[in-house]
């Protein structure tokens, strides 16, 4: 408590230790570090620095995005309006914020929040208020608090009992142990000339001199993957932005300078209070010192046959699971376990097949002026032994009746039959049209009693076609039989009980992208009520098998009058399916087709669609809905 009161109440808090000795005083230079902050403070050493940051811009560039989420841009512990504490406005925040790219101000009031502290976005810039409490960053919610540990530096014990996190870099923390350069700054102040010097190095190198004392601190670290090796312990950035060090007109840590040094990158998926805290309690985040470059774009993944992970999530360790890191900027990146860095590379991408379940996480280092510095710091992937997928049974309710193996095409080919599921007693009811997935080149309708059995029960026929496959078949013998089955239908279904007036088209993955590429076509739409692509591919230019059959791609075929849309991804999709999802709802909605968009969380590309036989399945109760309302 006395510590972290005279911690607050130090006037020269940004450069000037406590007096007193740190717990953590003794911990180990930076590694790669090879400079002294008065070093770095030659102008020599931040002209270079000048220049490798102008480098990186140049040669920066940004990996294609395909993800669920958005990099928001968030600064951590802030104050304003404090007049013990802090000499800087709430609006000097949001103009500090601007100029800086920031999304996210995180107020921490002490002993806060205060009844007048901001909240909710103003001009464009989201702000959540909190409070600073004796090492606890506080951002109270009913119920829901969020908490992260503050200051370890001072309280390497404490205990992560009740909080969400820590702070894995605290600006302060860089400048408490600065005995030399808290002596070179006191002596400028007193030097006309050598303070004239330093006020002349601050105005072109403001950036550049906040960032001298940028370190890395290995016991912190140390800390973080202890609490890592047994449960999520989501790792933050503090700004600690106070602007209070102005001197003989000089501002040394205006907010600008303060958001630019560091941030936390939350990936959410919308700029709302919501949004962001849960990402940030999930550890879908990461932390970087984008004074160095702009980290946007950098991307840290697993990816396996049932889908892509992002940071934060839990995912089953499968023997094809692999990491992978994506950078704007080549750098060194570093893949850690447990503590143990177990992969390290040059470069802008790199892959890890991870030989066994545990907490992993990435560092990413650039060559500066002759050192490494840190730039990136990821939260980390959780990998768990993987629990086999408990796919539902084949059972049929009592209630639906089937008739297998009917010819849509008459030639006896196996795989131009299809089965129809009806709900016994019945007439006129809706049918659904299901199309299956298996990268156009695996899967049967034999696969799908439970799917048909779920909307069958539910008063809805379902009729699930089997279809030709590559390589055996080639493009466009998919779309072709996925045209022919929809034709069927339309003709046959009456003597079945169904309405062909009222006919659904769905399916998933491959399956949705024949399901939106037939629903696309004019000549079924006085009977089509809807359309239902479940993470479908509607742009297959790319894809082999595709590449030279422009005309596939259901993106090509969007016109005004077609019948509304049902479109879903999943939060762990495949690679690139969200952004499928987006971008062709997006074009419908563009040619004014009546279409919605169902993002589908806690689900993976695979339990997706082995899920929708679950009661209170998103999927399921979403196609019910849609069904309901275009009748």
């Amino acid at each position: 408590m006395m510590l972290n009161q005279a911690r607050m109440r130090t006037p020269l808090v940004l450069f000037f230790p406590l007096i007193g000795a740190l717990l953590l005083r003794g911990d180990a230079p930076s590694p790669g570090r090879t400079l002294t902050t008065l070093q770095r403070l030659e102008e020599s050493h931040l002209a270079a620095v000048s220049q490798a940051r102008a480098k990186f811009a140049k040669d920066r560039h940004l990996p294609q995005q395909s993800g669920v989420y958005t990099d928001y841009r968030a600064v951590l512990h802030v104050h304003a309006e404090d007049a013990e504490h802090t000499k800087g406005t709430r609006a000097e925040v949001l103009a500090g914020a601007k100029e800086a790219g920031v999304n996210v101000v995180m107020f921490t009031d002490h002993r806060g929040p205060k009844p007048e502290t901001w909240s909710g976005l103003r001009d464009g810039v989201l702000f959540i208020p909190g409070s600073e409490d004796d090492h606890l960053l506080r951002y109270p919610k009913a119920g829901a608090d969020l908490r992260f540990l503050s200051h370890l530096e001072e309280t390497p014990e404490a205990k992560s009992a009740g909080f969400d996190g820590m702070e894995i870099y605290n600006r302060h923390t860089d400048s408490k142990d600065e005995k030399a350069f808290d002596q070179y700054f006191r002596a400028a102040m007193k030097n006309p000339d050598q303070w004239a010097k330093l006020a002349a190095l601050e105005a072109r190198y403001p950036t550049e001199i906040f960032g001298a004392q940028n370190d890395y601190w290995p016991t912190i670290f140390a800390m973080w993957d202890k609490e890592l090796a047994s449960h999520p312990f989501t790792g933050i950035a503090a700004n600690d932005a106070h602007k209070n060090q102005t001197y003989n007109g000089v501002t040394f840590d205006p907010y600008e300078i303060s958001f630019r040094d560091v941030s936390t990158h939350v990936l959410a998926r919308e700029l709302t209070d919501p949004a962001i805290r849960e990402s940030l309690r999930a550890g879908r985040a990461y932390v970087s010192h984008d004074w160095l470059c702009d980290p946007t774009g950098f991307s840290f993944n697993a990816g396996n046959n049932y889908g892509v992970y992002d940071m934060g999530d839990h995912v089953p360790l499968l023997k094809n699971t692999r990491l992978v890191v994506r950078l704007p900027l080549a750098a060194e990146i570093r893949i850690i376990h447990n503590g143990a860095i177990v992969k390290k590379i040059i470069g802008a991408v790199a892959e890890f097949t991870p030989p066994e379940p545990g907490a992993y996480r990435m560092e990413a280092w650039l060559s500066v002026d002759g050192e490494e510095r840190p730039w990136i710091y990821s939260n980390a992937i959780m990998l768990e032994a993987a629990a086999p997928i408990k796919f539902p049974s084949g059972e049929l309710s009592s209630s639906v009746e089937v008739r297998k193996n009917i010819s849509y095409i008459p030639d006896d080919l196996d795989k131009h039959k299809l089965d129809v599921y009806v709900p016994k007693g019945k007439s006129k009811f809706p049918i659904l049209i299901f199309f299956h997935g298996g990268s156009w080149k695996s899967g049967d309708r034999s696969n799908y009693p439970a799917l048909a059995n779920r909307f069958a029960k539910a008063g809805i026929g379902v009729v699930v076609p089997s279809y030709r496959l590559m390589p055996a078949a080639a493009s466009p013998a998919q779309t072709d039989d996925a045209l022919a089955a929809v034709e069927w239908t339309i003709k046959n279904i009456e003597q079945f009980g169904g309405n062909p007036q009222r006919i659904y088209v769905s399916g998933h993955s491959a399956g949705g992208h024949l399901a939106a590429y037939a629903g696309l076509n004019r000549k079924f739409w006085p009977n089509l009520k809807g359309v239902l692509p479940l993470s479908g591919v509607y742009d297959v230019s790319k894809i082999a098998g595709f590449k030279d059959d422009a005309n596939a791609s259901p993106m090509t075929h969007i016109q005004p009058g077609a019948p509304p849309f049902l479109i879903t991804y999943c939060q762990n999709d495949y690679p690139g399916l969200p952004d499928q999802a987006r971008k062709f709802y997006g074009a419908l909605q563009a040619a004014g087709i009546p279409s919605e968009l169902v993002y589908v969380p806690n689900e993976n590309h695979i339990s997706e669609i082995v899920d929708v036989y679950k009661d209170d399945d998103l999927t399921a109760n979403s196609i019910l809905k849609f069904i309901g309302q275009h009748p």
